[in-house]
């Protein structure tokens, strides 16, 4: 997300730096109004779903003027002054959504990191029987987050997928990497994805960021 312009003449400034689960992201708060963003749901935890990324805001009394986001667990942990009003709350949380977005976009995995990881997850779960002939980010997938040709031994992902946790990409490729090995979605296909740790924690953030943002993919 941008900074305003008005709120950049304000003086807000950001630093990055390493903390908790990937990066955090640091802004100092000038003292504003801002438009209502967001229903106050409890009074030190807010949880919401912004862009399609399910956010949990945290309050600290300790905190003056800065606001962090890191990734935990698939959500984006929000730190915010408890000074801070509502109104201001909802505006730095879609600010900070979109600048974690873009920083995890910069660090977006090219073709060949898809490739090799695609070879780690086969020998972890698949015992190294799935060896794809080619992976690949397509922009041309609206109806699947993933696609894989048999015959080929080529796998393909949605680039709908890029800045998503990796536990959720790793699933997809997981996904397309069984494909190799059982074409359809019977017993026998589910039972070769049943090690995936995070096997149904994937499948439902998928189907919340399709329904949040009013798309029809699937991962069958």
């Amino acid at each position: 997300m941008l900074i305003p312009a008005w709120r950049a003449r304000a003086g807000c400034g950001m630093t990055r730096e390493r903390g908790r689960v990937g990066a955090t992201l640091r802004c100092v708060v000038p003292t504003l109004t801002y438009p209502a963003l967001m229903a106050t749901v409890g009074r030190e935890v807010v949880h919401t779903v912004v862009d399609g990324v399910t956010v949990e805001v945290r309050r600290s009394a300790k905190r003056r003027r800065t606001v962090s986001a890191y990734r935990q667990e698939g959500r984006l942990v929000v730190l915010v002054p408890a000074r801070m009003s509502r109104a201001e709350e909802g505006e730095w949380v879609r600010t900070m959504v979109a600048r974690v977005a873009a920083s995890e976009q910069r660090r977006q995995r090219s073709d060949g990191d898809l490739e090799q990881r695609a070879l780690e997850l086969s020998r972890e779960h698949l015992g190294g029987r799935a060896v794809p002939a080619s992976v690949r980010w397509v922009s041309n997938q609206n109806s699947r987050w993933g696609s894989c040709t048999p015959a080929e031994g080529s796998i393909r992902l949605s680039d709908k997928l890029r800045g998503m946790p990796g536990w959720v990409v790793d699933y997809v490729l997981l996904h397309e990497l069984a494909h190799l090995l059982q074409p359809g979605h019977g017993p026998d296909f589910w039972e070769l994805l049943g090690g995936y740790p995070r096997l149904e924690r994937a499948r439902g953030y998928l189907q919340g960021v399709s329904a949040a943002a009013g798309l029809d993919l699937s991962d069958e």
